[in-house]
């Protein structure tokens, strides 16, 4: 796979949608909980958004619960938690695994095709994020701690 565009994925409400709907976008892909330490990143998220949004730049949120099982809820629980609490506008999907060997096929290529630190695959924990150019390919993947406020430079600099 050359790009993020081959690949399928579920919205929160269960309808599918090929990832080329984002074509030509700037992309934050990103492996959300509502109940990690790491929330309250839903708030700076949000902020790039609605900052960028007018010049195609999209935040993609990911909902897993393979770390410390801080992501129990279905979806409806996931959506109203995000929009109530946050106000998140942003595309949530359906809640998926992002490593072993039910991991999303979408996670497996960001993964491959920016590895962590010491080269390493795995996403650690909730909150990865994948920066991902208008061409459909990974530019950079940042840690959880990354808070979305330290990544706007880069945003901006690839809008």
């Amino acid at each position: 796979m050359d790009s993020i565009y081959s690949f399928q994925a579920r919205l929160i409400d269960g309808e599918s949608i090929s990832l080329d709907t984002f074509k030509g976008q700037l992309l934050l892909i990103v492996n959300t909980a509502s109940r990690c330490g790491f929330t309250p990143q839903y708030q700076g998220l949000e902020s790039l958004y609605q900052t960028f949004k007018d010049q195609d730049f999209t935040v993609l949120g990911f909902p897993c619960n393979q770390f410390g099982q801080q992501e129990p809820g279905d979806g409806a629980e996931i959506s109203d938690f995000c929009a109530t609490n946050f106000g998140v506008g942003f595309p949530l999907f359906e809640k998926i695994e992002v490593n072993g060997q039910h991991a999303h096929p979408l996670f497996q290529y960001l993964k491959a095709a920016a590895p962590g630190v010491l080269s390493t695959k795995a996403v650690k924990w909730n909150f990865t994020k994948f920066l991902v150019g208008r061409d459909g390919k990974v530019i950079k993947r940042y840690p959880p701690m990354a808070t979305p406020e330290s990544i706007r430079k880069d945003i901006q600099r690839y809008l």
